[in-house]
């Protein structure tokens, strides 16, 4: 089990780029409208890796409401393993290929901003906040979605395996 206070608030900005940067089932429309065909409950499980190399699983319900025009998106998301929750926020925005917006973890009120870049169904992101940096690279392929992060936190890695509801 692992303990609240081994989880630092650099958790949650990687966390949140995952659920953010979570994107339609075709490379033909992420190219036009990143976010067109996203609203919805989408969900899943993964892992976590801390630093020691100890691992846990992981379970995520995320919300998205999704502009008229498919390139802003709101998002909601809740994770929790056996030992902690949390609960976060954000707003993004994409314009031709870049995508750029902030995000905050509610219950912790920590937040920051997020850059990257989508290209035909592939995504690849910055998440930052003071002291932190983490990358993000999301795969789409119809109503799954395949997120691997990447942080010099104690949480090392993440994998979350997603599914429209």
């Amino acid at each position: 089990m692992i303990s609240r206070k081994r989880l630092s608030s650099a958790w949650f900005p990687t966390t949140v780029l995952c659920a953010v940067l979570l994107l339609p089932g075709t490379a033909a429309r992420a190219q036009q409208a990143p976010f067109a065909g996203m609203a919805g409950v989408w969900a899943g499980n993964g892992t976590i890796t801390l630093e020691d190399g100890s691992s846990e699983r992981i379970r995520c319900r995320a919300t998205y409401a999704v502009s008229r025009e498919g390139e802003g998106l709101n998002q909601s998301l809740v994770c929790a393993s056996d030992s902690y929750k949390f609960d976060l926020r954000s707003n993004v925005a994409a314009s031709n290929g870049a995508l750029s917006g902030t995000w905050s973890e509610v219950s912790r009120n920590v937040g920051g901003n997020l850059e990257g870049r989508a290209s035909a169904g592939h995504f690849n992101v910055v998440v930052s906040a003071p002291a932190f940096t983490a990358t993000v690279s999301l795969t789409t392929r119809g109503n799954k979605q395949t997120v691997s992060i990447t942080s010099q936190s104690q949480i090392k890695n993440a994998t979350i395996s997603l599914s429209r509801s």
